[in-house]
C-alpha cells in the first residue's frame, strides 16, 4: 500500500490540532542530549503521526526527529518517510505562531511528496507529487480540503526591483548574510520553521539561503513544495540536496532555496 497526499494531510491536521491542545497550556520545555528544547507537544505529535502511518503504510520506514533523538533509526532503502512533528518549537515555545508539522515521503534520495502544516496560521502547503503543489486554508483538525479550496503554487517571476530574501528567525549567520550581498536584494524578511521553503513556493520570497545546521527531517516536506511549486534546492556547491545521508547521521550540508533566481 502507498500513501497518497490527502492521507499525509490528514494526518498532519489531526496531528496540528493536539499540538495546538498543548499551545493553549501552559506547558513545560525539557532538553534533550543535545541541548535543543522539547515539549509535549513534539512528543505527543510524534506518537500521533507514526501510528497514522504506520496504519495507512505499514511497510514504510519512518524516521522521526524524537525516535531518532533516542536512537531509534529505522534502517531503509530507497522509499522511506521524513517527519518533523513540531519544527520551529523555539517558534512555539515563545508563542510566536510559525511553527509547523512536516511529513515527507523520499524516493532514492529525493523528496517527492509532502505536507508542511502550520495549525497556528492555518495554512497548510501540499506538495501532491514532484509537480503539483497547492495550499489552502485549514483549521487544526478540520476535514481535508476540497479541491475546489486549494490554490495551486508556482514560484513568481523574479521581481525587476530585485528580490526578496527570507531568512530565519532564530538562526541567522554571518555566512548567510555574506551570500545576501552577492545577490540583488530589495526586501529581507524573517520566518520560523520550514515556512520559509513555502513562502518561496507560493510567491511570496525568492530566495532562502541556509548556512547552519539543519536535519533532513527539518527540510524535506518543505523541500518537496518548494520544489513541486518550481523552486530548486541545492547545496551552496549547486548541487541538489538529496536525502538518506546514513554517512552524515541525516545533518544536511548547507543550503539554498531558489526561487526564479540563476545561482551566481
Amino acid at each position: 500500500m502507498s500513501l497518497n497526499a490527502e492521507t499525509l494531510v490528514r494526518i498532519a491536521l489531526d496531528a496540528g490540532a493536539l499540538i495546538m491542545e498543548v499551545y493553549a497550556t501552559d506547558f513545560d520545555v525539557d532538553r534533550k542530549d543535545d541541548s535543543s528544547p522539547v515539549t509535549e507537544a513534539d512528543q505527543k505529535a510524534e506518537t500521533l503521526i507514526l501510528a497514522a502511518l504506520k496504519q495507512a503504510d505499514p511497510d514504510l520506514a519512518i524516521v522521526a526527529e524524537e525516535a531518532a533523538a533516542a536512537g531509534d533509526i529505522p534502517e531503509h532503502e530507497g522509499r522511506f518517510a521524513l517527519v518533523d512533528p513540531l519544527d520551529g518549537t523555539k517558534e512555539f515555545i515563545n508563542k510566536r505562531g510559525e511553527f509547523t508539522v512536516n511529513i515527507g515521503i523520499i524516493e532514492h534520495g529525493v523528496p517527492v511528496m509532502g505536507v508542511v502544516y502550520a495549525p497556528a496560521l492555518n495554512r497548510l502547503f501540499v506538495a501532491e507529487d514532484r509537480f503539483t503543489a497547492w495550499q489552502a486554508e485549514a483549521e487544526p483538525g478540520a476535514e481535508v480540503p476540497a479541491s475546489e479550496a486549494r490554490k495551486p503554487m508556482k514560484i513568481r517571476g523574479a521581481p525587476e526591483a530585485g528580490l526578496t530574501a527570507i531568512a530565519s528567525k532564530s538562526h541567522r549567520s554571518e555566512e548567510t548574510n555574506a551570500f545576501l550581498e552577492t545577490q540583488n536584494i530589495a526586501e529581507i524578511i524573517s520566518a520560523g520553521s520550514s515556512l520559509k521553503f513555502c513562502l518561496i513556493a507560493a510567491g511570496e520570497a525568492d530566495l532562502y539561503p541556509r548556512h547552519g545546521r539543519t536535519m533532513e527531517w527539518d527540510t524535506a516536506a518543505g523541500q518537496a513544495v518548494a520544489e513541486a511549486a518550481g523552486a530548486r534546492v541545492t547545496t551552496v556547491d549547486n548541487d541538489p540536496l538529496l536525502y538518506g545521508k546514513t554517512e552524515r547521521g541525516y545533518d544536511n550540508p548547507h543550503f539554498i532555496v531558489w526561487g526564479d533566481v540563476t545561482p551566481s
